[in-house]
């Protein structure tokens, strides 16, 4: 392939060193920052227009082959969420634009770095290199989290970095028994020697990863290990936290990549790891995550439930609908991730517009332009509650009917339509304390949004609409990705050239 599939790697790198060396001057660096975005956004499409071709294609850094050199693999899946990726990456830093990079010299750099991280992520196909861009993205957030300081974000980052910091020691130590068994770090590869692996080393294997599995789910911030989520996201900045939307689903996609690829066959260690818990988990996270929503005192707090939600509402179909629940939790990925970060960026202006109460969910002022905020925080609870004619509400439809035939559907649907019933009435709640019962007296220190701010948003939540006006095409291209997922041989001689028999599939047409 082109030198197209190392761009959206290379390209933010880049951009964020050269923006180390303009951090004083802010007008410079907004200029190359942004359009650096808008040439990763472009980027981004031309990437998901080949791959949606049906063939996953491979990148040798250094032009050394699998598995001796490090690949990166664009397939639909990494496609659709690079592609995803710079749509709210350009949505968030246009947003940051309006005053919050002016808070410090390097905010455009460690944006840029983030995104390098996230992307990389989603192309590599080395696990010591997932490991890497971890990393990567990780370290960038610590510091965007802490960017405008404050005791409050100095708190959240404290439990933020040190359970993310645990969650990489034991990544690394799964990495090293994974290798010190298969020998390679190529996940192509390692999902080759599993699959043959002898049974003395099956525990061992497992073992691993289950190890890794247990990380991907503090990234993603399933139960029980997410309760540093929601104290970060509701301190970190609008513009940051719009961008860890995105952050939770490199998790999400991590236990989508290697449960399909390394442990998606039927003999030895391959066989599916997940089945006895990740329903459960995932069941159990959405039901506090709604309770949660329930239950907090911020708008913000409130949103990074919703978040949380999301996660488990993406796995709930993953773990229960099989091929058809896998591309409905791709649906739902996409609205989720679009809609949150949306309202994060709303949930700043209307704390802007609120003056001294900001976003505590109790009576207030008056706020600033209560129309045009309550209209579009309407159109938020629609769209993640899931009410009909939204995007929301075709993603958890696509997902009743993906488990209607499944074992767990009463579970599923009990849980599903249940928490969007408490969702409704956690924002409902929010609503009437942001915008019934106040004081009819307007804060001294409250400023109405700007049009410029409502762009950002405009742009989200039209995304989202675009998902409704378009469903048809786009549940085909979900449906190609989980066929795609669910038979990982293509995968497998895309990157190493062979494959073997885990399961009695037959080989993809594309890869013959």
């Amino acid at each position: 392939m082109s030198h197209f599939l190392v761009l959206p790697i290379i390209l933010p790198a880049l951009t964020g060193a050269l923006l180390l060396f303009f951090g004083g001057r802010l007008a410079i660096t907004r200029v190359i920052s942004f359009m650096s975005c808008l040439v990763l956004l472009a980027i981004s499409v031309h990437l998901l227009s080949e791959a949606n071709l049906g063939a996953i294609q491979t990148y040798a850094l250094g032009n050394w082959s699998a598995p001796f050199g490090i690949v990166l693999v664009l397939d639909r899946l990494s496609g659709m969420l690079v592609l995803l990726t710079s749509v709210v990456a350009v949505a968030a830093l246009y947003y940051s634009m309006q005053g919050w990079d002016a808070r410090g010299k390097y905010f455009h750099a460690l944006f840029q770095f983030q995104l390098m991280g996230i992307n990389g992520a989603f192309l590599t196909g080395d696990l010591f290199n997932l490991f890497v861009f971890f990393e990567v993205l990780l370290i960038a957030s610590y510091c965007l989290l802490m960017y405008g300081f404050g005791e409050q974000r100095l708190k959240a980052s404290v439990h933020y970095v040190a359970i993310n910091l645990t969650g990489s020691a034991i990544f690394l130590i799964a990495v090293s028994l994974l290798y010190s068994v298969t020998g390679t770090l190529n996940m192509a590869h390692i999902a080759e020697r599993v699959a043959t692996s002898s049974p003395d080393d099956i525990a061992l294997i497992r073992s691993a990863g289950l190890m890794l599995l247990g990380v991907f789910g503090v990234k993603a911030a399933l139960f029980p290990l997410y309760f540093w989520l929601p104290t970060a996201y509701a301190s970190a900045s609008a513009p940051v936290a719009a961008l860890f939307a995105i952050m939770t689903k490199v998790g999400v996609y991590a236990i989508f990549r290697f449960t399909t690829l390394v442990f998606g066959g039927a003999i030895g260690a391959s066989v599916d790891l997940t089945s006895p818990w990740l329903l459960p988990v995932a069941l159990i996270t959405l039901l506090l995550a709604a309770l949660g929503a329930m239950a907090a005192k911020r708008l913000l707090e409130l949103i990074a439930y919703l978040t949380i939600a999301s996660v488990g509402t993406i796995l709930i179909a993953f773990a229960a609908g099989g091929t058809e629940g896998l591309s409905a939790a791709l649906f739902y990925m996409i609205h989720s991730t679009l809609i949150v970060a949306g309202l994060f960026l709303l949930a700043e202006m209307i704390s802007q517009a609120r003056g001294d109460a900001q976003d505590t969910l109790h009576a207030g002022p008056t706020i600033l332009q209560p129309v045009m905020l309550g209209i579009a925080f309407m159109a938020g609870a629609v769209i993640v509650g899931g009410l009909p004619l939204s995007s929301g509400f075709l993603a958890k439809l696509m997902i009743l009917q993906s488990t209607a035939e499944s074992a767990n559907m009463p579970w599923v649907w009990g849980m599903v339509l249940g928490t969007s019933l408490i969702t409704m009435i956690a924002l409902s709640r929010a609503g009437s304390m942001l915008f019934w019962k106040t004081s009819y007296e307007v804060s001294a220190s409250a400023k109405a949004p700007v049009t410029t701010q409502w762009l950002p948003v405009i742009f989200l939540f039209g995304c989202s609409l675009l998902m409704v006006i378009y469903a048809a095409p786009l549940k085909q291209f979900t449906n190609a990705t989980a066929e795609q997922l669910k038979n990982p041989e293509q995968y497998i001689f895309s990157v190493v050239g062979q494959t073997l028999d885990r399961a009695p599939r037959a080989l993809p047409k594309e890869a013959k």
